[in-house]
């Protein structure tokens, strides 16, 4: 069992993230996904909201203060309610400084981690791979050791940020075991596409990379051992993009309550109708149901126990309730749905994308 009843800290977190969401980037989300950017003004903003550099340690710059995967769910949510791109953006540095965190040896935490305390950091993960059958657990990237380096080989894509990114940190098979390494762009080998043309997400920068032979030194293998651990990584992986998944159904549902209350069809308003308020009903079940689920998962990391089920089931399931939701807007909508004078269309595109998302924010 684990308890539901936030802290007086996580209210005010949500609160004020709530905030940020919807002042700050729902008015901007339909003109970032046309001009495929997102402003630095609002990327600074989130920045300083202390999304990155509230867990790095205090001697490194950071905030010092503890991690909770409950929290973090909470605070994807409420960005996702605001736009996911953006999210996904405002998200992407933590997917190098939390493995540091979780697993770095102190001198790689010594030279990485003040920068992203510093300033927003375009650093990135590098995880998907373009084939059918990827596991995050089983990459087809190789990482073999040749003169006291690591010699990398693979393709990566959906790479977030990956045209900026300055430091990926990339996942590989070594030694029939998979972990991390750091490596910094211009490294030679390393070689970085251009930027990927999605259905959804538009607003949000993701690429592929290329290793050919990628030499990187010994010491940027993450906890330069076995102490990496990618079954942990990818359960807070799919907690976080789950989380998201339940804000962008739930930005869906409360546009479409709105508009069906204000809609009126033979004099009433449609939501008084018995098929659309079945459909709304539904909607607002689904949400609740993701999110219990999610935050069942991150309490269970939050406890140190294995949450692999768990992640994935709630993941699968926030993925497939999300994508309904987003359609039963539409649907809501009738005819204004499908224009994109309405977001329930921008909304139903990001939404197509969980069933396939991995790797791209962590709690």
């Amino acid at each position: 069992m684990f308890d539901l009843e936030l802290t007086e800290e996580q209210v005010l977190i949500r609160e004020t993230i709530a905030a940020f969401a919807g002042d700050k980037v729902r008015p901007i989300a339909r003109e970032c996904d046309e001009k495929g950017e997102i402003p630095q003004d609002v990327v600074q903003l989130g920045f300083d909201l202390g999304l990155v550099q509230s867990a790095i340690p205090e001697d490194q710059g950071g905030f010092g203060e503890d991690r909770s995967a409950v929290t973090g769910c909470i605070v994807a949510e409420e960005l996702g309610f605001g736009d996911l791109s953006i999210a996904l953006h405002l998200l992407a540095p933590r997917l190098v400084a939390y493995p540091l965190i979780d697993h770095g040896t102190a001198a790689q935490k010594e030279k990485y981690l003040p920068a992203f305390a510093e300033s927003f950091r375009s650093a990135t993960a590098a995880i998907v791979e373009p084939r059918f059958d990827f596991d995050p657990m089983n990459p087809a990237t190789t990482a073999r050791r040749e003169n006291g380096s690591w010699v990398l080989d693979g393709e990566k894509c959906f790479v977030p940020l990956a045209t900026d990114a300055d430091l990926f940190l990339v996942t590989a098979k070594a030694d029939d075991r998979v972990t991390a390494f750091l490596v910094e762009r211009g490294t030679e080998g390393l070689k970085v596409g251009e930027r990927e043309k999605n259905m959804g997400i538009k607003a949000l920068s993701t690429g592929t990379i290329t290793l050919a032979g990628a030499r990187v030194p010994a010491e940027n293998e993450i906890g330069g051992g076995d102490s990496f651990d990618i079954a942990r990584m990818t359960n807070q992986g799919r907690i976080a993009l789950g989380a998201l998944a339940v804000g962008v159904a739930k930005s869906a549902y409360k546009f479409a309550l709105d508009y069906a209350k204000d809609r009126t069809a033979f004099g009433v308003p449609i939501a008084q109708k018995q098929a659309v308020a079945f459909i709304l009903a539904d909607m607002a079940i689904e949400v609740d149901a993701a999110r219990l689920l999610l935050w069942e998962a991150a309490a269970k990391l939050d406890n140190g126990e294995d949450a692999t089920r768990e992640a994935f089931l709630a993941k699968r399931y926030a993925s497939a309730a999300c994508l309904k939701i987003t359609d039963d807007a539409v649907q809501v909508l009738g005819g204004h749905g499908y224009i994109r004078d309405f977001p329930v269309e921008l909304w139903l595109r990001n939404a197509r994308g969980f069933s396939s998302f991995e790797g791209l924010a962590l709690v």
